[in-house]
């Protein structure tokens, strides 16, 4: 059992380092005065240049603004689709349960060139551009999935008495709703936010598609710089984000622990 326990440990280290280390030689290098790869001394200028970089600070609220509003519209959208679903039966069901999980499986470059054509055919008609807009729409429309996917379950395991019970006590329907279903769902309805807002600010392939000639998110702003050489200040820049998202989930993993005490001592 000794050994067992020895090699899952040095299982889990190894694979640990495969993940993180270019993590971490990245985050090194963030620090480097030198722009080549040999080490020139330690250095913070490449955090205050990144801050003046006009196109990347552009690309970085546009990546942010986006990535907000789409998991805020899909969360929405995608905690509604999930309650009607959950109300058909059978057949019907599983077939509509089934087509909202297609954006998931597709692979990206689809849904890319797909909302391209519809966008260029709607542009012709309705005589708009693509940009900010079509690029938001995109996002919605592929985040959505994955907000029924975390809310689905948490309708499954709710008991459904409670919103009657609600009726009977005396609460209005939307009360019911919003005090009682939304309350139980709430932690598929954050998963899914999270989940949402994470695979709107790491998208490349369908923002390149859709995102026209005049609108630049930070994947895109990174790959045009691919045809030079990439400045170090994106080394600072992914470093930042590096330590924000391990910061959100830090708290997110503090918050269910404090969550899982409390119920515990209820109980």
């Amino acid at each position: 059992m000794k050994k067992t326990g020895i090699v899952t440990k040095i299982y889990i280290a190894f694979i640990m380092v495969f993940m993180y280390a270019p993590i971490a030689v990245l985050i090194f290098y963030s620090f480097n005065k030198s722009r080549s790869a040999a080490w020139g001394g330690f250095t913070l200028d490449w955090y205050f240049q990144l801050f003046k970089s006009t196109s990347i600070m552009n690309a970085l609220t546009n990546t942010l603004s986006i990535a907000f509003l789409a998991s805020l519209f899909a969360t929405i959208l995608g905690t509604a689709a999930a309650i009607g679903i959950s109300n058909f039966k059978g057949k019907s069901r599983i077939l509509i349960q089934n087509a909202s999980n297609i954006p998931i499986i597709s692979p990206d470059i689809v849904m890319g060139v797909s909302l391209m054509l519809l966008f260029t055919f709607l542009g012709t008609i309705l005589n708009f551009e693509m940009g900010y807009v079509t690029v938001l729409l995109s996002h919605i429309c592929f985040c959505v999935p994955f907000v029924v996917l975390n809310v689905m379950p948490r309708i499954r395991r709710m008991d459904q008495s409670l919103y009657d019970a609600a009726l009977d006590l005396g609460c209005t329907p939307f009360q019911a709703f919003y005090k009682v279903i939304i309350h139980e769902l709430m932690p598929g309805i954050f998963s899914g936010a999270l989940i949402s807002f994470t695979y709107s600010l790491d998208d490349f392939v369908i923002t390149h598609f859709t995102q026209g000639a005049r609108f630049q998110n930070l994947s895109t702003e990174i790959y045009g710089m691919l045809r030079k050489k990439i400045p170090p200040t994106i080394n600072a820049l992914s470093t930042l984000l590096f330590i924000a998202i391990i910061i959100i989930m830090v708290l997110i993993n503090i918050r269910d622990r404090r969550a899982e005490k409390r119920a515990l001592q209820k109980n």
